[in-house]
Parts: structure tokens; C-alpha cells; sequence
């Protein structure tokens, strides 16, 4: 064999084992530059909602997660776990790629006991999983924690009795365009009066007297929302939940 064809052979070798081990040097990658900022212990004082709570002077907002606001469903309930799990116990806090938020409060993943209290919270139906900086190392024992929930009907996962419940669907959900299209596809009229789309986040719209025909579609924007957009390139859900805060149905991307 001439050099240069043992030199074109070893080329293509090298890019063939690059190529098979993408993604573990990915991985390798993201592990080595998505370090934390760290991590502290202290004790929890006193806790403000299902996912903030007070440790010193300063504020923590949990990581990974979003629970009900106040007057929402399960708000209550959340924010009982939450005092269950963590008041005046101390904790450790692990810092993600950014330490503090718009309102300086800390941004953490909470071990008790390395117990991921975050985590538990979503395994337990009181928080959907949430990423609006893009997804990190925890995102998918998150989705699994989430999609575990769902299985088990816990709480926030708990399936609608609604007679419409199986009947209404998501036809499109376009992130670009920052629409989403749902479908009736039963035989018969389904009211979505009091019913609710919400993202991951806090950004919700709540039907009026909307009642969906056999066969009928509807649209809505972020004018009905009332903001400039709603859903996020870097990944985001949508959650529609009837009139009493059950699941109708949820989707990821």
C-alpha cells in the first residue's frame, strides 16, 4: 500500500471513531464547561411558595421546576410539601449555570438528605418541570420525573373527567409562528368555558364562553395571551386543563 493511501485510511478511520463517539465527547463537553457555580448548605427559615423559600435573608428559587401560583389550583398544597419537606432543616444548595435571577433571588437544586427535594416535587404532582435557560444536565431525569407523574395521575398529572376530556385535541402547536390550533373531533358540542392553556412558565389564557362544534377548530396567538410570545425555541410545554385545574392534555418539546 503507497503512503498516501495508508494516509487517506487513517483519515477516514479518524473520522469514522469522531463521528461514532459524538456524542459521548458531547457529553464529555457539557459536563466539563456546565459546572455550577457551586454549592452551600444553610437552613431553611421560612417558605414563601411551593417553590421559594428563604434561607438567611436571601431568597431561593428552586431550579428545574414551576409550581401554582397563588389562588391557582394545588397552590396550597405545593407550598405545604415544600414547608413539609425543607422549614428548618438545612439543606444544600447546588447552583446551575446562573446563580441569581431577574429579582436576586438564588436559583438552586435543594438536597436534603441528597434528596432532591426539586425533584420530588414534580415525582409528587406539585410542579410541571421547567427550563426557560435551555436544558441543562438535570433536564432529563426532570422529563422522566414529569412523565413517571403522569403515569401515576398524581395531582397536577391527575386526567380530566370531563366528558370532552378525549374529545379535544392538539392539532398544531407552531413555535415559530407562536400559534396553536385544537380540534374537537367527537360528535358533539364541547364547552371550554373556564378552561386554560398555560406554558411552563406563568403565561396563561383562560376560555370565555367558547364552545367547540363536532369537527370545529380554533386558533390562538399570543394576543390571546396578551404577550409578545409565549412559547420558547430552546424548549417549552403547553398544558390544557379544564375547569378545574385537570390535566386535558400536555405537550413537550
Amino acid at each position: 500500500m503507497s503512503k498516501k493511501k495508508e494516509i487517506y485510511l487513517l483519515i477516514s478511520l479518524f473520522v469514522l471513531l469522531f463521528i461514532i463517539n459524538y456524542s459521548s465527547i458531547d457529553n464529555f463537553l457539557k459536563d466539563s464547561f456546565e459546572e455550577p457555580f457551586g454549592s452551600e448548605t444553610g437552613i431553611v427559615k421560612r417558605v414563601i411558595d411551593g417553590d421559594t423559600f428563604v434561607i438567611g435573608n436571601q431568597s431561593v428559587r428552586l431550579l428545574g421546576i414551576n409550581t401554582p401560583e397563588r389562588g391557582e389550583y394545588l397552590y396550597a398544597e405545593a407550598k405545604k410539601f415544600l414547608e413539609d419537606s425543607v422549614l428548618n432543616k438545612s439543606v444544600r444548595l447546588e447552583y446551575g449555570k446562573e446563580k441569581y435571577d431577574l429579582y436576586e433571588r438564588k436559583l438552586a437544586y435543594v438536597y436534603l438528605n441528597e434528596n432532591d427535594i426539586n425533584l420530588q416535587l414534580v415525582e409528587n404532582g406539585y410542579a410541571n418541570f421547567y427550563f426557560p435557560s435551555g436544558k441543562d444536565r438535570h433536564y432529563t431525569e426532570f422529563l422522566n420525573a414529569w412523565e413517571k407523574c403522569l403515569k401515576d395521575g398524581k395531582n397536577l398529572c391527575e386526567k380530566s373527567k370531563d366528558v370532552c376530556a378525549d374529545c379535544v385535541l392538539l392539532k398544531e402547536l407552531n413555535v415559530k409562528e407562536q400559534k396553536l390550533i385544537l380540534y374537537n373531533k367527537c360528535s358533539f358540542d364541547c364547552s371550554l368555558k373556564n378552561w386554560s392553556i398555560k406554558d411552563e412558565g406563568r403565561k396563561k389564557f383562560v376560555f370565555e364562553k367558547t364552545n367547540l362544534k363536532p369537527g370545529e377548530e380554533i386558533t390562538i396567538t399570543t394576543k390571546d395571551f396578551n404577550q409578545d410570545y409565549v412559547w420558547t425555541e430552546t424548549g417549552d410545554s403547553l398544558f390544557l386543563r379544564d375547569d378545574k385545574g385537570k390535566l386535558i392534555l400536555w405537550k413537550g418539546y
